[in-house]
């Protein structure tokens, strides 16, 4: 089994701990799933005292590995639950990250039933993320109680008016800042 290195080294570290892939610690940090979310759970505690009540805090995290013996959407369920009692307010549903193996199936949505599926049995909101970018596919996934939100990272990147643009598709008004009404299209 290959681990994907992060140069950087911090990347993944919060999953780093809640994989069994990859947390070999014989201390209070490793072992049960209980013991494995403990960094997990100390930072969001240590977060919590100093982020205002009145603003949301999500967590992101690596639902499953994709593999045997890592960590599967059932951990992540459990750690949903367990951060929702630590004052969490939104679960945004990735996966892998500690070990180069592909997802069964990789397309449009593909990570969307680990949202849905954290999101009924863990009773938090989620966000659901991969390989969204039709405006409709977005707007189906919320309509249909699959994630209480969509976030687009690489899709931005490619194309910086996807809001606009899904809006104007979808039907939707928005309203734009004063600053920018001539750019309107």
């Amino acid at each position: 089994m290959r681990f994907r290195g992060d140069p950087r080294g911090t990347r993944h570290l919060i999953h780093e701990f809640l994989s069994p892939l990859a947390n070999r610690r014989d201390d209070g940090y490793g072992g049960t799933l209980l013991q494995r979310m403990r960094f997990l759970i100390e930072i969001t505690d240590a977060v919590r005292d100093v982020w205002p009540e009145e603003k949301p805090l999500l967590v992101r995290l690596s639902a499953t590995d994709w593999v045997d013996g890592g960590l599967t959407v059932e951990d992540s369920v459990g750690i949903a639950r367990r951060l929702k009692l630590h004052g969490v307010d939104l679960v945004d549903c990735s996966s892998g990250g500690i070990v180069a193996a592909q997802p069964p199936s990789v397309g449009p949505g593909y990570q969307v039933p680990l949202a849905a599926r954290v999101r009924q049995e863990a009773e938090i909101p989620t966000s659901a993320v991969g390989l969204i970018t039709a405006p409709e596919h977005a707007d189906a996934i919320i309509r249909t109680g699959q994630a209480d939100l969509v976030l687009l990272g690489r899709e931005f990147l490619r194309h910086v008016y996807w809001p606009l643009d899904a809006a104007r598709e979808l039907g939707a008004q928005v309203e734009w800042p004063e600053q920018y009404a001539r750019a309107k299209r």
